[in-house]
């Protein structure tokens, strides 16, 4: 019989699968992802095992069009349509 623990993370697992478009392949990826969300839940932080995992470094978010404090991105120089010889 499967721990509640272990049953919950099926259910993760599962929902990360449909939200990532189905995508075979991927099933310890989704488990392991599944297993970090249910132990920060837990308040443990830390995947099963007491091991710990590396964290990837969070992406910047990149503000919406007319969010306040922001400035709209710039655009590289064009480069010129002749060629020098």
């Amino acid at each position: 019989m499967r721990s509640d623990r272990e049953e919950r993370i099926k259910e993760r697992a599962y929902a990360i699968w449909l939200a990532e478009g189905r995508v075979h392949g991927k099933h310890q990826d989704h488990w392991h992802r599944a297993e970090r969300e249910i132990a920060a839940e837990e308040g443990g932080g830390r995947a099963a095992g007491g091991g710990g995992t590396a964290r990837r470094p969070s992406r910047a978010r990149t503000a919406a069009p007319g969010e306040a404090g922001t400035t709209a991105p710039t655009r590289p120089a064009r480069r010129s349509a002749a060629k020098k010889s």
